[in-house]
C-alpha cells in the first residue's frame, strides 16, 4: 500500500502533467470536490488521495490526453 506522501506526489505529478500538456483543463480540477471540501476542516485519507488520483486520471482519458 502506498504512503500518504506516495499518492501527494502522483497528484502533483499527474496535475502537473495536465497543467503542461493541456492546460484548458486545469479549470476542471479545480472544480473537482476534493479541491473545494465541504468541511473548515476536512479529514483526507489515503482512500480520498486514491480517489483524486482516479479522477485526474479519468480526465486525462477522457481527454485524450
Amino acid at each position: 500500500m502506498k504512503t500518504e506522501k506516495e499518492l501527494n506526489a502522483k497528484i502533483v505529478s499527474l496535475t502537473e502533467k495536465i497543467r503542461e500538456r493541456r492546460p484548458e483543463l486545469v479549470k476542471y480540477i479545480e472544480e473537482m470536490p476534493i479541491t473545494i471540501p465541504n468541511d473548515n476542516d476536512p479529514e483526507i485519507t489515503k482512500k480520498i488521495l486514491k480517489d483524486y488520483i482516479e479522477s485526474l486520471k479519468d480526465l486525462m482519458n477522457k481527454t485524450q490526453f
